[in-house]
């Protein structure tokens, strides 16, 4: 439960930096992107009618598939991220808007690219923080995340793909292709923000931990650290004396847990820490390639 309601809290979190850039930088200065949130805003650049309505029809239909395909869990926090982003449109605009129903330019006219900038980063952490936390904003993003479920390929490389088509068609809107070259910064800075949240998220790192008291840290580090702890037999070449070497793969953010149970056991120990760029098996990622087919 209360796994859950972190990841609830932390997806509400990242939804509002992602409302936020949309109200306050990317519609204001006619910037769009990629996804349902990108088509919602055409729509609304062309005809008006309010971005987060058509945001929630468009969604409501590709909901249907992710159901069946990414689960119920994922489909209920799915949902969630929906009709929460929905409300936070509905409720940033109408906190922001002017008497007259205009978006006041906070940076300032001609500031477009700055806008673009801004809003692009705030989109690729909120989304960012919504995917780490096992949650998704609907459209593309449920497209991306079926794939990446099958196969390893990055979130946002997969939702680039996606959304070009998406970007070009701002062109028969505005007939300005300077406001579709600013749609692919977006989108592309968005990629870069949100690929950089989840691997930074998922880095994972290994130890090396040389010390007589082996057998004490390794118990420690399989009871409170909730790590795998496999243990070598080496020999220290000047002393000639064999000794036990403790070999952890465990998550970054686990390090200074790790260093602290350590030193309570043997401040003198001998500790390697080291990064390593993927971790496949139990309790990490799961490897999404393929086999090969052995022919007959």
């Amino acid at each position: 439960m209360l796994r859950e309601l972190r990841d609830y809290t932390f997806i509400t979190v990242g939804l509002f930096s992602y409302a936020l850039a949309w109200v306050v930088f990317l519609l204001p200065y006619q910037i769009s992107t990629g996804g349902t949130t990108g088509i919602s805003a055409i729509i609304y650049y062309a005809t008006g009618f309010p971005i987060q309505y058509s945001y929630f029809l468009i969604n409501a239909v590709l909901m249907a598939f992710a159901f069946k395909i990414l689960g119920p869990r994922f489909s209920i926090k799915t949902t969630y991220a929906i009709f929460m982003l929905t409300a936070m449109l509905e409720f940033l605009q109408w906190l922001i808007k002017d008497a007259d129903g205009n978006f006041p330019l906070i940076l300032g006219p001609g500031q477009d690219f700055m806008a673009c900038l801004i809003g692009a980063v705030m989109c690729g952490i909120g989304l960012g923080i919504v995917f780490i936390n096992n949650g998704s904003t609907g459209g593309t993003d449920i497209i991306a995340a079926i794939i990446n479920k099958y196969r390893d390929v990055t979130l946002g490389r997969m939702i680039m793909l996606c959304d070009v088509f998406i970007i070009s068609s701002c062109y028969f809107i505005f007939e300005d292709w300077r406001r579709v070259i600013f749609g692919f910064v977006t989108l592309f800075v968005i990629g870069f923000a949100l690929d950089y949240v989840v691997n930074s998220a998922r880095q994972s790192v290994q130890f090396f931990i040389f010390s007589k008291e082996y057998e004490k840290i390794a118990d420690r580090i399989n009871r409170d650290a909730h790590r795998g702890v496999t243990v070598l037999n080496g020999m220290g070449w000047y002393s000639k004396n064999e000794v036990k070497v403790l070999v952890v793969l465990a998550n970054k953010r686990q390090s200074v847990e790790i260093f602290r149970l350590v030193k309570d056991i043997d401040p003198n120990a001998f500790v390697s820490q080291s990064s390593v760029i993927g971790v496949y098996g139990e309790g990490f990622d799961r490897i999404k390639v393929k086999a090969k087919k052995q022919k007959a």
